[in-house]
């Protein structure tokens, strides 16, 4: 189907719907590399106009990929609730943004329609808001998970503690994470990101992980991200997995070029949810995404990087996950060229996330060759922060060692934690207050880590 738009007297057409997402979007360098970008700021204002006026029901009907080559087109319309859908079926794309935005679309009512939202509608309304709007809708939404602690709640604000080390150096790993507990960062999840991939490698970051959280009697997950194979093959062993990680795209093809599939990330949930190792949840996936992977990997099928990073968000949602994250500024400035564009992705990918109900995160992130700065990164944190992200990275210095990229830090957490008012998980707080890490205001207390770490780490720590 063509759809049309005139401005000025002249006539902006766009072959399908697909098409008419791509020149919707917001400027990015992904999608002007795949030749799929407005080519002027008119036809883009024109597409958006365009959009404003397409029904909700018409996506539907016309797929961005087709059902029958794409197994995450047919799990995005065989998932799709049509009883809730009733509520906002008689919108278009322009009615649903100033629905969303209405006082009286709250919380509640957002979380009952988080499975008759597709992807794809969730993406185009986000083309026509500006980061307010993003921020706004955000905010109203609440996703919580569990597994040995609760993320997600009004009021909280959870930290990764990335202790990457370029070797896997059990030393190094350890000394990161006793740094990140002192800082009260952890709480939703510890997370090594393997610089090996062997069994034998990610087994041993598993087993030294599950040895501090049970010295300290630390109420978090902990997580090895290895590729799931091989995390399947641990668990075979009786390894110490709490959660299972993988990176996922919003295509099959895209996904092929991972090494995965909806088949085996199913068989990946049930190993994981078999070893029973929650004490409050069972809420076991840990999944990341990222603008630009499926473009990366050549496999777009010409839909714009956004709408297929929202795609992805529909794998996710299937495996009730207790972590999503979208790593927004790692891929590069070939595909969010700077600061700005790096902003935009984020609030937008946290924005469709919630929206479908994930419990999202973000990874406020730049490479080295990225026009983008720590102030850029600041000013993302702060955005992100007030429209009610889960959860940040925590990293030493914000510098990671490893995958060589910059990120926040243990003190970055705390920053926004002091300045909007909010806390970690409850049960992490009451660790972090009871080991005398941090007062009842949630300030670190100067004498505590120094007793804590005196009297209970081990010696091999301490040389």
């Amino acid at each position: 189907m063509v759809y049309q738009h005139t401005i000025r007297g002249k006539v902006y057409s766009f072959d399908n719907l697909r098409v008419l997402l791509a020149k919707a979007s917001p400027f990015r360098t992904g999608d002007a590399l795949a030749g799929l970008s407005a080519d002027t700021y008119e036809e883009r204002v024109a597409a958006q106009m365009t959009l404003a006026d397409i029904p909700l029901k018409i996506f539907l009907d016309e797929a961005v990929i087709p059902y029958e080559i794409d197994e995450v087109t047919r799990l995005i319309i065989d998932s799709h609730d049509p009883e809730g859908f009733k509520t906002i079926s008689s919108f278009t794309v322009g009615e649903l943004r100033d629905w969303l935005l209405r006082e009286d679309t709250d919380t509640i009512v957002l979380k009952c329609l988080e499975a008759s939202i597709t992807p794809e509608m969730a993406a185009a309304v986000s083309k026509l808001m500006r980061n307010q709007d993003l921020i706004a809708v955000a905010q109203k939404c609440e996703v919580v998970t569990r597994f040995r602690n609760t993320i997600g709640l009004k009021g909280r604000f959870s930290a990764r503690l990335q202790p990457n080390h370029p070797t896997d150096d059990p030393r190094g790993v350890a000394a990161s994470i006793i740094d990140g507990l002192l800082y009260g960062s952890g709480d939703a999840v510890i997370g090594i990101n393997p610089a090996s991939d062997s069994p034998a490698a990610v087994m041993k970051l598993l087993v030294l992980i599950d040895n501090i959280r049970q010295q300290f009697n630390i109420p978090i997950q902990s997580c090895v991200l290895s590729h799931v194979t091989t995390t399947i093959d641990l668990i075979h062993q009786n390894a110490p997995v709490d959660l299972c990680f993988q990176s996922i795209a919003g295509t099959e093809t895209a996904n092929t070029s991972f090494g995965v599939n909806l088949s085996l990330l199913e068989e990946a949930w049930q190993a994981t949810l078999s070893l029973n190792r929650g004490t409050i949840g069972n809420n076991v996936m840990y999944f990341e995404t990222g603008q630009g992977s499926e473009l990366s990997a050549n496999a777009h099928h010409g839909v714009d990087q956004q709408t297929c990073e929202a795609r992805g968000y529909a794998i996710a949602r299937k495996f009730k996950p207790m972590l999503v994250n979208s790593v927004v500024g790692f891929i590069g400035p070939e595909y969010l060229y700077d600061g700005k564009q790096i902003i935009r992705a984020a609030l937008e990918d946290h924005f469709c996330a919630k929206l479908l109900g994930l419990p999202m995160g973000v990874d406020v992130c730049y490479t080295n060759h990225a026009e983008a700065d720590q102030d850029d990164m600041d000013n993302l944190l702060t955005l992100l922060g007030v429209a009610g992200c889960n959860f940040i990275m925590g990293i030493p210095g914000s510098d990671d060692i490893m995958l060589n990229y910059q990120s926040t830090s243990f003190h970055d957490a705390l920053y926004l934690r002091k300045v909007l008012g909010l806390r970690p998980a409850p049960e992490f707080e009451q660790w972090l207050l009871q080991q005398g890490i941090t007062d009842a205001k949630g300030n670190i207390s100067p004498s505590g880590p120094g007793m804590l770490l005196s009297k209970t780490a081990p010696l091999w720590l301490m040389k």
